[in-house]
């Protein structure tokens, strides 16, 4: 089987309140979804580990992660910002979903899958060095990323990240490292308000609200997809945020998923020849249940199937 699916119990654990947007029925909705697309049959499924300290060290500070401990509720909910809460088991799923993105590595480097994807909750790649932000509280593909370089000596790593809103925890972890390349699409201006400026390593594709499929592929077909062939990397990671889709509640950029599944299927095209096909992708955002299902299916799709 080329794809690797992680996942873990744990994720559903993690609860910023009845009403939070970031539910644990999204997990949910992942798996009905690519039921639905007929997927199931054609995944390695995997348990995620926990994230160890020393993998998380290499992005996050050690007094963030002491912070975060301390915080960490018995009963009720700890807010770390006006987005962010811990509840009681919060932790527990955020160890589970950085430790799966390091897993999905060590499997595709390792040769045991081509590709592989992580199914998890919190999201990741609003997560600062020091701080919680937009629903992240571990940088979860930047802690995959740090795992590629430090334990497996890679050169050179991209990240593609599709989600509606801007990586910028990824983009400042590895704002000086000429090793990661970020090629972003994003709606803006919009949350965080950063990161429209491009920068040695850092692709942004702002996207205007309304923006449609033609408007995404067009800054892909120009920007993105060139610098990554350019770039050659040994490993493509995703940050798969799916609240671009214009049934999203969150958002206003008009996509659907075929616009996932051509993206994904170009970056496929641009794997194959630099990387040996081998990508990671990891669950971002994605809050409208009915489309993340159907935008996961066409993305894993190809990730499955080539």
């Amino acid at each position: 089987m080329r794809c690797a699916y992680l996942s873990h119990a744990d994720c559903a654990l993690h609860s910023m309140g009845e009403r939070h947007p970031e539910s644990p029925a999204r997990i949910g909705a992942v798996e009905a979804g690519l039921r639905h697309a007929g997927l199931t049959a054609r995944l390695q499924r995997h348990d995620a580990p926990s994230v160890s300290r020393e993998q998380l060290l290499r992005v996050h500070e050690g007094r963030y992660l002491d912070g975060l401990e301390l915080a960490q509720p018995r009963e009720g909910t700890h807010r770390l910002d006006p987005d962010t809460a811990l509840g009681p088991r919060s932790l527990d799923a955020a160890r589970r979903a950085a430790g799966a993105v390091v897993r999905a590595v060590d499997l595709v480097l390792g040769g045991e899958a081509t590709t592989a994807f992580c199914a998890v909750r919190p999201p990741g790649h609003h997560a600062r060095r020091s701080a919680a932000m937009g629903f992240c509280i571990y940088g979860n593909v930047a802690v995959g990323v740090a795992h590629a370089l430090a334990a497996h000596g890679l050169k050179r790593v991209a990240v593609v990240d599709f989600d509606v809103h801007h990586g910028n925890g990824t983009e400042e972890m590895f704002r000086n490292d000429a090793r990661v390349l970020l090629a972003d699409s994003f709606q803006h201006p919009y949350y965080p308000h950063a990161g429209s400026q491009p920068r040695p390593g850092f692709v942004p594709m702002p996207l205007a609200a309304g923006s449609d499929g033609k408007a995404f592929r067009d800054a892909w077909l120009r920007d993105g997809l060139p610098a990554l062939r350019a770039f050659q990397p040994e490993l493509v990671f995703f940050s798969a945020g799916f609240d671009a889709h214009r049934d999203d509640p969150l958002a206003q950029l008009q996509l659907d998923a075929d616009d996932y599944r051509w993206l994904t299927r170009e970056v496929d095209t641009v794997a194959t020849v630099a990387a040996r096909g081998r990508m990671v992708s990891a669950l971002e955002g994605g809050y409208g249940l009915d489309a993340i299902g159907r935008a996961a299916g066409a993305h894993v799709g190809i990730l499955a199937d080539g």
